[in-house]
């Protein structure tokens, strides 16, 4: 260790400590501005052409979800920067102070390789929620599937990902752990409805009359503003003995997918029955 000069060491301590606390200040200001110019321009983009809630839905231009994970990537970068200013400043404060850098830096290291062999599952749940993040494969409110477990995403944290099912049970999943993610709620959903009738009923009145629900239902509140456009009547998917199904499909808002399906269901059967035509016959084998 070096003779020191304490008036002079305490300068330049003092000088070092007073750029890191500068070197901070501009991380945050600079992150903010950052942040703020990024949702500016979203809100921008948002406004551009008139644009209204279905299209954000179908171009994922969902406006929280997008405040959330921007304000999320300029926290952990200003994170980041953070931690890597106080480990520079540190160090350069122990150089002035004279310690030997070397064998400090050789131990570290040492310390460095035993600690990330010790913490391998720590280290990859952290970059994994990094890159969940920065990729925005979910957020909060998705319907996912990841593979073990599919449920609504309530929580993205850095380390683990907290979902809750259709059963209301919670499930804390461990970023690295997570393989595959299948997003439901990303952009838009598509609904499916198969609807069966007698096998003997003639298909094109069946089109028809479903056409003119899916038509009418389309036109009307709330249903107008959880479609996307008007449901497509595909024709006939199967016939069998016993039944003769109808496909529709119809693209909606993101999680509007279920009251779609129902409703669609509800006043296919009941402008068929109005109509007369019967539904799938029984098997003689039920009866």
């Amino acid at each position: 260790m070096k003779n020191l000069s304490w008036p002079d060491t305490a300068i330049e301590i003092a000088l070092i400590v007073l750029v890191m606390v500068v070197a901070w200040r501009l991380v945050v200001v600079a992150s903010r501005r950052v942040v703020k110019v990024a949702l500016a321009r979203h809100d921008e983009n948002r406004s551009v052409n008139g644009v209204g809630g279905r299209t954000r839905a179908l171009f994922g231009l969902d406006h929280p979800r997008q405040v959330q994970r921007t304000k999320t990537l300029g926290s952990l970068l200003t994170s980041v920067a953070g931690f890597l200013i106080l480990t520079i400043g540190g160090l350069m404060i122990l150089t002035v102070l004279g310690l030997p850098m070397g064998p400090l830096l050789t131990s570290a290291g040492i310390g460095g390789v035993a600690l990330g062999f010790g913490a391998q599952s720590l280290i990859k749940d952290f970059i994994s929620g990094i890159f969940l993040i920065a990729e925005d494969q979910f957020g909060v409110g998705d319907v996912v599937d990841l593979g073990e477990v599919t449920g609504t995403v309530e929580e993205v944290q850095l380390r683990v990902t907290k979902l809750r099912d259709a059963n209301g049970q919670v499930w804390y999943m461990r970023n690295g752990e997570i393989l595959r993610v299948g997003n439901i709620s990303q952009g838009w959903s598509n609904a499916l409805v198969d609807i069966s009738v007698s096998p003997k009923a003639d298909p094109q009145q069946v089109i028809g009359i479903i056409t003119e629900v899916a038509t009418t239902m389309a036109a009307e509140e709330p249903w107008s503003n959880h479609l996307l456009e008007v449901p497509t009547v595909l024709g006939v998917e199967s016939i069998s003995g016993s039944a003769m199904t109808i496909r529709v499909t119809a693209k909606c808002v993101a999680n509007e997918q279920w009251g779609v399906q129902r409703e669609l269901r509800e006043r296919s059967k009941v402008a068929l029955d109005n109509a007369g035509i019967a539904g799938p016959q029984v098997p003689w084998t039920q009866r």
